[in-house]
C-alpha cells in the first residue's frame, strides 16, 4: 500500500484528487491533505511518505519552493497544475509525473505504478546501502592470516603498531611490546593490511596512521604511541602529509 499526501491551495482541487484516488483506494492511500504549503513542510519533516501529489502555483509560495524547503527528498514526487509551462522545470525537480488538471483517470494510473516503482527502487537501494555499510564494518575489522613459527595466527590490523622489513622477513610490532617475525617481504605485508589505515613511509617500515603520536618535522621522524621512532623518507613525506 502506498501512503501520500496532497498539498493544493485550493480545497475544492484537494477534494477532486482524492476522490479520483479512491478508485484506486487498494493500492494507494491519502493520509492527510494540506491547503497551506508551511503545514505540509512540517509534516513532511517528521513523517515517512511515499508520494505527494503537489500542487505548483500557491499564493505563499509555489511548489518548488516547498520542496527547497523540505530539503531531503526520499518521496515520489507528481506535480499537478493547471499549467503546462513548469514542465522542464518539474523534471529539474526529478518529479515521475506532471499531470494536468483536470486530471485523467488513465493518468492517473500510470502515475500510480510509476510511484509504485520508485517506492521499490528506493527500498531496493536503502537494502544495498544497508548491505555496503555491513560489509565495510566487516571489512574494517577483517583479520589478516600470518604465517609464523608452523602456525597460522589471525591479528586485528589494529593490534599492528608498525612492520619493518629485514630483507626477506618482516618483524609486526605489536601493541603490548610484542612482536612476530614472518617470512614475508615488506611489500608482501603491506598488500595484506588496509590501505586506508596503513601506510609506507619508509622502504623499510609500514606504520599504522591510528598509532602516530607526533611528526617531527625538521627530523623527518614519526613518535608512534609506543613510543617508535620511525624514519619518514623524502620521497614518501609530501604524501604522508596529504594524508591529514
Amino acid at each position: 500500500m502506498l501512503h501520500c499526501i496532497l498539498v493544493d491551495d485550493e480545497p475544492r482541487a484537494l477534494e477532486t484528487l482524492a476522490w479520483e484516488l479512491e478508485q484506486f483506494k487498494e493500492e494507494i492511500s491519502v493520509v492527510q491533505t494540506f491547503t497551506q504549503p508551511e503545514e505540509a513542510i512540517t509534516y513532511l519533516k517528521k513523517n515517512p511518505i511515499d508520494c505527494v501529489f503537489l500542487d505548483i502555483e500557491m499564493p505563499s509560495m509555489d511548489g518548488f519552493q516547498l520542496l527547497e524547503q523540505v530539503g531531503r527528498i526520499d518521496f515520489a514526487i507528481v506535480f499537478t497544475t493547471a499549467y503546462n509551462e513548469y514542465a522542464i522545470q518539474a523534471l529539474k525537480k526529478e518529479a515521475i509525473d506532471y499531470l494536468l488538471k483536470p486530471i485523467d483517470s488513465d493518468d492517473l494510473r500510470q502515475a500510480i505504478q510509476k510511484i509504485k516503482k520508485h517506492k521499490s527502487n528506493t527500498e531496493d537501494n536503502k537494502k544495498f546501502e544497508h548491505l555496503l555499510l555491513h560489509f565495510n564494518e566487516r571489512f574494517q575489522h577483517k583479520k589478516i592470516a600470518i604465517n609464523t613459527d608452523g602456525k597460522l595466527v589471525f591479528l586485528d590490523p589494529d593490534e599492528i603498531c608498525y612492520a619493518a622489513s629485514d630483507g626477506n622477513y618482516t618483524t609486526l610490532y605489536l601493541e603490548a611490546a610484542k612482536k612476530i617475525v614472518v617470512t614475508k617481504k615488506l611489500k608482501e605485508i603491506n598488500a595484506l593490511l588496509p590501505e586506508h589505515q596503513f601506510f609506507r613511509v619508509h622502504h623499510s617500515y609500514i606504520i599504522n596512521m591510528h598509532k602516530i603520536k607526533e611528526f617531527l618535522k625538521t627530523d623527518g621522524y614519526i613518535i608512534l604511541e609506543d613510543g617508535s621512532k620511525i624514519p619518514v623518507s623524502r620521497q614518501k613525506k609530501s604524501q604522508f602529509l596529504n594524508n591529514f
